[in-house]
């Protein structure tokens, strides 16, 4: 069972292609979707999330597209997760969860998501660039 949406890892691994291929110029979207072999309609969402939590800056225009907001190493793994989630939540209707659930069920698993989001918060973007650029 997988931790992190699928929509997670690949707001993770589009903000590590920003910052290794922002070399003085903004990222397209299309470029972007492109290397990860994806629609732009389906990356497009993610990256708008990731705009309006301040971990990407999107730059209009004919040459524009998204760089990075702050410093790699200012940016977690948790922080991109978190923006992912928000688009997610953009798509998902809310719903009433029954009783079990939230008396039981919600409150053993928000203890296991502090956890993991603790462990999320020491993984940073500059140590993921290193290793993608080890792996090359």
């Amino acid at each position: 069972m997988p931790l992190v949406s699928r929509k997670g890892i690949l707001a993770i691994a589009a903000v590590i292609d920003v910052a290794i291929n922002a070399q003085g110029r903004p990222v397209s979207a299309k470029a972007l979707a492109g290397r990860h072999k994806l629609p732009p309609r389906h990356l497009e969402p993610v990256l708008q999330a990731l705009v309006r939590d301040g971990i990407l800056k999107g730059i209009r225009g004919p040459h524009g597209g998204y760089e990075l907001a702050r410093e790699h190493k200012k940016i977690t793994a948790e922080d991109i997760l978190r923006a992912a989630s928000r688009a997610d939540d953009d798509e998902e209707p809310q719903t009433s969860l029954p009783k079990l659930a939230s008396d039981v069920v919600n409150p053993a698993l928000a203890e296991a998501e502090r956890s993991f989001s603790l462990a999320l918060s020491r993984i940073n973007i500059e140590d993921m660039v290193k290793r993608a650029e080890t792996a090359k």
